[in-house]
């Protein structure tokens, strides 16, 4: 594990917040473990094991009833930790896969039928190495078959020159965490209001309102200055929303979150049973488990 790694929290407190009956954490990883599931050569930062046992019980004491299971950039596109996480849930978890060009179908028809519903694109430069933008639209293209989506991580000063390409995918796309926002800005200023008119002119294009703890300056345990931003969208586009915890909280310094207090943030930004039954069960179902619908 890396130094300056921060492991996750040993004992998140029990919410205040009870989740509505189904409720999906839809952002979430695991790492290794290492001995079983080696991390990438080419990782950019070594984590702790988090293993599918320990999602589970997480899941189990927040009181989620499934999970959706992110590939995390430590493992590049080796995507087996993921995949045996989704083969040992019992149909409780799906999966958003990292893969490159030359991946085959077969493969894909494999991670397809273990539970695997979208591909993850990542423009952080201090995460991944750059993957031509011809390359990613060649493999949108070829997922699109599967109904499977896009999920696309970036900075929010990256969104003018990203604009035309996430707009040209032929699949819905989940921007992770907003877009990352600079909460310092006003919630209606243009930095922001450029992600709002990018969900409001492209229906294709949803948002996860997730992980408060990367985006606050004001700290734990409230993260109220991300209040107004996540609220935004919530009421705006509320049939457009995911939530995660992003368990086990990649590569996060400074202070590692109570994965209960996180919970206790969403009636902050879902302030009413419809919105937070939306944001928790009916989205994340629709787009995960549409046979269920």
């Amino acid at each position: 594990m890396d130094p300056d790694w921060l492991p996750f929290h040993p004992n998140p407190s029990k919410p205040a917040f009870q989740v509505p009956a189904g409720a999906v954490d839809a952002h979430c990883h695991v790492f290794g473990p290492a001995a079983q599931f080696p991390f990438s050569p080419e990782r950019k930062y070594t984590p702790c094991d988090a293993s599918k046992d320990q999602l589970f019980a997480l899941r189990d004491h927040l009181g989620f009833s499934r999970n959706v299971v992110v590939q995390a950039t430590c493992h590049g596109n080796d995507n087996r930790a993921m995949v045996d996480a989704l083969l040992h849930s019992q149909g409780r978890a799906r999966g958003v896969a990292s893969v490159s060009r030359d991946v085959t179908d077969d493969v894909l028809r494999a991670m397809h039928a273990a539970g695997v519903r979208g591909v993850r694109f990542n423009f952080l430069k201090r995460l991944v190495d750059f993957t031509p933008k011809e390359v990613l639209l060649e493999i949108a293209g070829r997922i699109a078959p599967l109904g499977w989506h896009v999920v696309v991580y970036f900075e929010a000063q990256d969104l003018p020159e990203l604009w035309d390409f996430f707009t040209a995918l032929p699949t819905a796309v989940v921007v992770d965490h907003m877009g990352r926002p600079d909460v310092t800005k006003p919630v209606d200023g243009p930095g922001f209001e450029l992600f709002v008119r990018l969900l409001r002119e492209h229906p294709n294009v949803w948002s996860k309102v997730s992980c408060p703890e990367r985006l606050s300056k004001s700290g734990p345990p409230a993260y109220d200055d991300v209040v107004p931003f996540a609220r935004r969208i919530v009421e705006t586009f509320p049939d457009r929303v995911l939530w995660g915890t992003d368990w086990p909280h990649p590569n996060l310094k400074g202070h590692m979150p109570d994965d209960g207090k996180l919970v206790d943030f969403l009636p902050k930004i879902a302030v009413t049973p419809e919105l937070q039954r939306r944001l928790l069960v009916d989205n994340p179902m629709r787009l995960y488990w549409p046979e269920e619908n």
